[in-house]
């Protein structure tokens, strides 16, 4: 049994509810596991696990970026997962990136309008485009897994500079994305992934 922490930034509310339900899915398998919002974690020193989620607009959310490099040291020794709600993901069959594990939520991604050529929308939201900055935030911490996930958008809840390039430049319609099957899915793969490494 592992003491797991799911910390997590949120806009509106919706990634807190997906963060609360993977730290569901990883107690069944007898883990203690804390889920928290990152803005009220000052110490990470006690958990052999931590899982980091956020959503994506322009960027994965700063306050997520910001506890990866602070933390990144103690990151560096511990498993780490990583999950990104977005309401907007482009089809590029990427499974890996620089060795890492992506799970994509199937119902998420949309093909190119023309194959092999990439409109600048579409090319802002590929993997490598959300995910490179992120990795290169934290150089030291290689992640066991980053799952990509739909969101849930309500444009009114958002900042208005959120919500300006949310319509202007990813032209995304409000509603609802968060696949549940596919989230707990993720989530019990990581819990096995998880001891076999504690194991192993």
């Amino acid at each position: 049994m592992g003491k797991i922490l799911v910390a997590y930034a949120t806009n509106t509310g919706t990634t807190a509810d997906v963060a609360r339900k993977i730290g569901e899915e990883l107690e069944k398998s007898g883990d203690q596991v804390d889920v928290v919002a990152l803005t009220q974690i000052d110490s990470i020193d006690t958990y052999e696990a931590v899982i980091i989620g956020a959503p994506m607009i322009m960027g994965w959310h700063r306050e997520a970026v910001g506890f990866l490099k602070k933390h990144q040291q103690t990151l560096s020794q511990v498993p780490v997962a990583l999950f990104m709600m977005a309401m907007s993901l482009t089809r590029t069959g990427e499974t890996s990136l620089d060795g890492i594990p992506i799970t994509i939520d199937e119902k998420l991604p949309q093909s190119p309008k023309v194959e092999g050529r990439l409109s600048f929308k579409e090319h802002y939201a590929t993997v490598r485009n959300y995910l490179r900055p992120v990795l290169k935030t934290a150089p030291s911490v290689k992640p066991i897994s980053v799952g990509f996930f739909g969101g849930r958008l309500d444009i009114y809840r958002l900042k208005w500079w959120q919500a300006l390039f949310v319509m202007a430049i990813i032209q995304t319609q409000p509603g609802e994305k968060r696949n549940w099957e596919a989230i707990c899915a993720w989530a019990g793969c990581l819990s096995s992934t998880l001891h076999d490494n504690w194991t192993g």
